[in-house]
Formats: C-alpha cells, sequence, structure tokens
C-alpha cells in the first residue's frame, strides 16, 4: 500500500534589511550614505583654550618628573623648562576635550631635549619624545646669558661707552674644537643704541661661564 505524501511546507519569504536612517538635512552622497559623521569640531570647549594656571604649569611638571624613564633627569636636577603651554587635540583622538599641556625641557646633563604631552585630567604622560635637537632659548636662558656676560672681565674690558647687550641668540659652534658644538651655549651681542654692534659674548649656559669674547666685524 503506498505512503501518503507529507505536505511540502512553503517557503517564508527572505526579511528585507531595514534601510540605513540618514539624519535629515545631511547631504546626500554619490556613492551611498555616509559610514560615519564628520566629527564636529564646532562644539569645542574654549577653555580648552586658555594659557595653563601655575597650579597646572606645576601639576604637568610633577606629572613628568615622576614619570619612570625620566628619573634620571629628576634625579640629577639639571633641566631647565623652555615652554608649558596648552595643547588641543581635536576628535575622534581619546584624549579630545582632556586638557593637555605641552612641556618643552632641555635636560643639560644628557644633553637632551625632553617634548611632553600632559593630559592633565588623568595625571599621566600621554607623549614623551626624546631627542637631540636643542631648541631654542627661552627668557630665562636669554636673562641668565646676558647677567654672566656682563660681570665678565674680559667682556667689560671690551665694552666701549654706551654699548648694551642689543640681542640673546642661541649658539651652536662650527667645528668639534668649540665647546660651544657639543654644549648649549647662548651668543649676547653687545653694541650701541644705534644699531651698530661692537662685541659677541658666548656663554656656556652649562657652566655659566663666557669661553668666548669676538669683535662684531669678526663674527
Amino acid at each position: 500500500m503506498a505512503s501518503a505524501k507529507k505536505p511540502v511546507k512553503a517557503a517564508k519569504p527572505a526579511k528585507s534589511k531595514p534601510k540605513p536612517k540618514v539624519r535629515a538635512g545631511a547631504p546626500a552622497r554619490a556613492d551611498g550614505p555616509a559610514r560615519m559623521d564628520a566629527p564636529d569640531v564646532t562644539h569645542a570647549d574654549p577653555a580648552l583654550f586658555d594659557p595653563l594656571t601655575p597650579g597646572e604649569i606645576a601639576d604637568a611638571l610633577r606629572t613628568l618628573t615622576e614619570d619612570r624613564r625620566l628619573s634620571s633627569m629628576a634625579k640629577v636636577g639639571r633641566y631647565r623648562v623652555i615652554c608649558a603651554e596648552p595643547l588641543v587635540v581635536k576628535p575622534p583622538h581619546w584624549m579630545a576635550g582632556h586638557r593637555l599641556a605641552r612641556v618643552v625641557v632641555y635636560d643639560y646633563a644628557a644633553d637632551r631635549t625632553v617634548d611632553a604631552c600632559i593630559d592633565l585630567d588623568a595625571g599621566v604622560v600621554a607623549h614623551l619624545e626624546l631627542t637631540r635637537a636643542q631648541p631654542m632659548l627661552s627668557r630665562d636662558e636669554e636673562a641668565l646669558a646676558v647677567s654672566i656676560a656682563m660681570v665678565d672681565e674680559r667682556v667689560r674690558e671690551k665694552l666701549a661707552l654706551g654699548d648694551v647687550p642689543q640681542s640673546t641668540l642661541h649658539y651652536w659652534g662650527r667645528s668639534p674644537d668649540d665647546l660651544a658644538f657639543a654644549r648649549r651655549s647662548a651668543a649676547v651681542v653687545f653694541g650701541r643704541a644705534d644699531g651698530h654692534a661692537s662685541i659677541v659674548a658666548v656663554v656656556d649656559l652649562l657652566e655659566n661661564i663666557v669661553t668666548r669674547v669676538v669683535p662684531a666685524e669678526r663674527w
């Protein structure tokens, strides 16, 4: 006796995928809807661009010197802060919206530059770069170089009546025989107020001494 055939079930209609939603007012794209909205920088907090307060600078320096990678610099203590300024990054960077500080320090003992980004909200060193490149002189270094040159006997002997410090420049030696070739130095230019230079004093900022006194016409 023939067995009864089982009824065949009708196939269910395939579900169509929902169409992506498009924001009202969003511009249409020829290659389809955008995968990700562009970062919105119009609502950035203006306070992130404000100059660092003395307390923020102190916090940034403490966080930097407590980093284990700079333990030798903090222990020896022969370094100078070149600059401390606010730093702002745009989304989608993970630090967007954080209060950041860029701190540049010159380590005299190791003859290197420390360039760091400090996340003041998290209290961490977010980025650290150590290089042999020398940054420009800080205001404190310029003032120090002038004060050292002014009390040097060789400089005082060569100064003419009316000569004053005109400018202070970051100086590198041209040859390995020059002490300034490998050590951070400044050149203090002396001259009259009318702009005529008379002498140039090279100051070693590591030992705080004048290493050379050169007539301006031979500089």
